[in-house]
């Protein structure tokens, strides 16, 4: 194995050390090749031999292999005699280059059938010898396709519509592009022509309908397309056409129009009155019967219309009935615009209705979003009053309280002074419980009189209210003597006072006029005697009354006055002490106050 192995590697080396000697082919690279070229055009047949050193190619020979094996000469050319042509290759084949012996390529400028074979380039060197190319050529043909329509007539049977021949080398294929419903058929011919045919059964509305052939073959990009559209033949079909349909005595300018199909288009048509000869004052124009007169009475009738094409005829009839109207004497001439304008002036009534419409659409909506907008400002504005009308209410309630404040505020609130008020009223009781004890009647053993030991000569004493003084004896008559000069000064501060209670009593009183609890006089106990009923001269008789009688007393009296007073000023309700209503009363709160 290794043996075989350095031989063959010594065969390579050979082999490339030959090449590298011998030279070689720049084209065609490969010993055999193929090559296809089109019918009519240039065929290049290519052969290049590259030579080395010491090289050189002598001669240059194109041969053309025959059917039965032998070769035919068609060109040569010597590094010193030039090229020859031989037998029929003469002046149809040449070399490329003007020196073949470096470019040996073959040019066939008009490439025919018949030159469809394998051809061989030899090429003579001197001292290596001669090497050769061959080659084998196709030559296709491109297809030569035609189409063969076929008029046909309506009514025939099943038939061949058109026909599609196309010849090529190879032979091409045909197909059919068309929505027509009908069937397809292929032949092929030895000479590679090709023939499709295309059947169906005419009608007229297949009439100009798309119908066209396909041909494909290897040399074409894309299909060739031959168009066509089907021709289907078939008679004409009349129809008369009027303006109005009211004919009446004197009616000018009346027209009857024959309106005609059929295809081929008719070229002959005939109007008939009553199957013969038309009536005097008619003409036809065109397809058109016109009386160029009023229309009469008389010209009432059938009239036909006869038209021919080369498949057939048709034929219609109207009947035309002139009735008496005098009152309606109007050519169709004056209709037609009197019609004009009465549809103008409809149409421009109903885009005259469209407008107002939109407009009036238009006008609500805009209404409504003014609507809107005044509505949402008007209560942004409402709710910015009812905001500032909050706001001002809750600063004219701070200033009443605060009002409030400073005039209770004027009455002490300190605990010690409130004792010191109590007792002012307590002094104040007295005072006028010693008037009021004037009135009541004199207790048997009391010791008090206007006059005697305790009273002054000359006449009853009063106190500095002007009031009758009541002297009582023992130890009360001493303690009396000894506050007479603190009299004056709680006078002063009780009459003060009283008048702070009396402008604050309508909004409340101050925790400190609160009393705990109403006392009211029983009239259990002793009373001071009533100094009214006695007359002057008599000695009143006094009582000894104990010490803590007398407080007791001068309690009640003091009870009665606070009594007095919160009677005329506060009123009771469930237990609760309210103030009285008072035009100048002062709310400390939006509810009335509870003391």
């Amino acid at each position: 194995m290794e043996l075989a192995g350095t031989a063959a590697k010594c065969l390579t080396v050979l082999f490339l050390v030959a090449i590298s000697v011998n030279g070689d082919f720049v084209e065609p690279p490969e010993p055999v090749s193929s090559l296809r070229s089109l019918a009519e055009s240039q065929t290049r047949l290519p052969c290049h031999y590259q030579v080395e050193e010491g090289q050189k190619v002598v001669q240059v020979t194109w041969y053309k292999e025959l059917p039965d094996g032998s070769k035919e000469q068609i060109i040569t050319a010597h590094f010193q005699d030039g090229h020859t042509e031989f037998g029929r290759y003469s002046g149809r084949v040449r070399f490329e280059s003007s020196t073949p012996t470096v470019n040996s390529a073959l040019l066939i400028p008009s490439t025919e059938e018949s030159d469809e074979g394998s051809y061989t380039c030899h090429i003579s060197t001197f001292p290596n010898g001669n090497f050769e190319r061959h080659i084998t050529l196709t030559v296709w043909i491109l297809p030569i396709s035609s189409l063969e329509p076929v008029d046909l007539i309506e009514g025939q049977t099943f038939r061949v519509a058109a026909t599609c021949r196309a010849v090529g080398r190879p032979p091409p294929r045909v197909s059919w592009d068309t929505e027509l419903p009908g069937q397809s058929q292929n032949r092929t011919s030895q000479g590679g022509s090709v023939s499709s045919y295309y059947s169906l059964h005419p009608l007229r509305n297949m009439n100009g309908q798309k119908l066209d052939c396909l041909v494909w073959h290897p040399a074409l990009t894309q299909p060739r397309r031959i168009s066509n559209s089907l021709v289907v033949q078939y008679p004409p079909d009349a129809t008369i056409s009027a303006p109005t349909g009211d004919w009446f005595v004197g009616l000018e300018k009346v027209e009857l129009a024959c309106n005609s199909g059929g295809y081929p288009k008719p070229q002959n048509l005939t109007w008939k009155w009553k199957g013969g000869a038309l009536p005097d004052g008619t003409s036809v124009v065109g397809g058109k019967l016109i009386f160029g007169r009023a229309l009469r009475l008389n010209d009432s009738g059938v009239y036909t219309c006869v038209v021919k094409n080369n498949i057939g005829e048709g034929k219609t009839e109207y009947t035309l009935t002139v009735t008496q109207g005098g009152s309606k004497k109007m050519d169709t001439w004056d209709r037609e615009p009197k019609s004009s304008q009465r549809s103008d002036k409809s149409s421009f009534d109903n885009m005259l209705l469209i407008i107002i419409g939109a407009s009036a659409a238009a006008l609500v909506v805009i209404l409504v979003v003014v609507v809107l907008l005044v509505n949402r400002h008007h209560r942004r504005r409402n709710k910015k009053l009812e905001m500032e009308l909050s706001e001002k209410k809750d600063e004219i309630i701070s200033f009443s309280r605060q009002a409030s404040f400073r005039r209770l505020n004027s009455v002490s609130t300190d605990p010690r002074g409130q004792a010191e008020d109590y007792a002012l009223l307590r002094v104040d009781s007295r005072m006028k419980n010693s008037q009021t004890s004037l009135d009541q009647p004199i207790y048997k053993g009391s010791q008090s009189t206007l006059g005697g030991k305790w009273g002054p000569p000359g006449g009853v004493e009063v106190d500095e209210l002007g009031r009758p003084v009541v002297w009582h004896d023992g130890r009360e008559s001493m303690r009396g003597g000894e506050m007479d000069g603190e009299k004056e000064e709680r006078r002063r501060r009780v009459e003060s006072y009283l008048k702070s209670s009396n402008m604050s009593l309508d909004s409340g009183l101050p925790s400190s006029l609160v009393p705990l609890k109403v006392q009211q006089d029983d009239g259990v106990g002793p009373r001071e005697p009533d100094l009214g009923h006695l007359r002057q001269g008599d000695s009143p008789t006094t009582q000894s009354v104990p010490e803590g009688q007398e407080e007791d007393d001068d309690d009640d009296s003091s009870s009665y006055q606070i009594s007095e007073a919160l009677t005329n000023h506060f009123y009771y309700s469930n237990g609760v002490l309210r103030p009285r209503p008072h035009s100048n009363a002062i709310l400390l709160h939006p509810r009335p106050q509870i003391i």
